[in-house]
């Protein structure tokens, strides 16, 4: 079944990203599988077979839901069956408020929330061969959940500036749009998010050389290092190689070579 994805009601848009549905069929691709950084914090639930984390120690068996919050490197995960997933992508200045979770550190989380009791009746729906009704369940739960009543404004104002312009912000442009000192900004987006705004921003701004690469793999990397508000491609191949474990140069090749990863 293909991936489907719905953009929340206006209520919810200054929390949530989107709400998305996406399967794995065993034999598409090896069991292990690996999730690239991006800008993003997502709860998950999966429906099928076991899924773990895959660490230096071995494969740990993980819960659902779970959270993967901010990733500063790639991970993996392993299923060896089929595997259905709902998520929740939310935006790292918000999500902790929306769970009414204290901020913790990167990287995938187990977590012990209410929310594990739409477990069933989302797997009921995909039982069903209806994922639609298991986004739409997900989306309902959080418009009749007790939330925060209203984000921060000066948080929000942030977040916005910060996605317009794709991480490539300073941080002092960041405040100046919050209409914030930049200590203010950074203690309230730390206390919110548990990363700095130069954290998050530079995960934005390496998720958009990511997708742009999927798109245009053979783009000039000097061009996009300069419109990207990189020193110089040097700057961006460091970046790059940070976050994703390899250079632009080689994941623009493996998407020419149809070896890229979507994940």
């Amino acid at each position: 079944m293909p991936h489907q994805e719905i953009i929340p009601p206006l209520a919810l848009r200054d929390r949530i990203k989107c709400f998305w549905y996406d399967s794995k069929e065993p034999g598409e691709q090896p069991a292990d599988f690996e999730v690239v950084p991006d800008g993003y914090a997502e709860i998950i639930f999966y429906f099928g077979g076991p899924c773990s984390l895959v660490t230096e120690g071995g494969q740990q068996l993980l819960p659902s839901p779970f959270m993967v919050g901010l990733l500063h490197r790639p991970v993996r995960f392993y299923a060896e069956h089929r595997l259905e997933i709902i998520g929740i992508r939310c935006f790292p200045w918000t999500v902790f408020d929306l769970l009414g979770l204290t901020p913790g550190p990167a990287g995938v989380r187990r977590m012990e929330h209410p929310i594990a009791r739409l477990q069933a009746p989302l797997a009921e729906c995909l039982r069903a061969g209806r994922p639609a009704e298991a986004l739409a369940l997900a989306e309902q739960y959080f418009l009749s959940a007790p939330v925060p009543a209203s984000l921060d404004r000066l948080l929000g104002k942030a977040g916005k500036a910060m996605q317009a312009a794709h991480g490539t912000l300073p941080v002092r442009q960041v405040a100046a749009a919050a209409h914030a000192t930049v200590r203010t900004l950074e203690r309230k987006f730390k206390q919110s998010a548990g990363h700095t705004v130069k954290n998050v921003s530079g995960l934005m701004r390496f998720e958009q050389v990511r997708n742009y690469l999927w798109q245009h793999p053979d783009a000039n990397l000097a061009g996009l290092a300069q419109e990207l508000g990189y020193t110089d491609q040097a700057h961006l191949s460091r970046e790059f190689k940070r976050y994703s474990g390899t250079t632009p140069a080689a994941f623009a090749r493996n998407v020419r070579n149809g070896t890229g990863n979507r994940l």
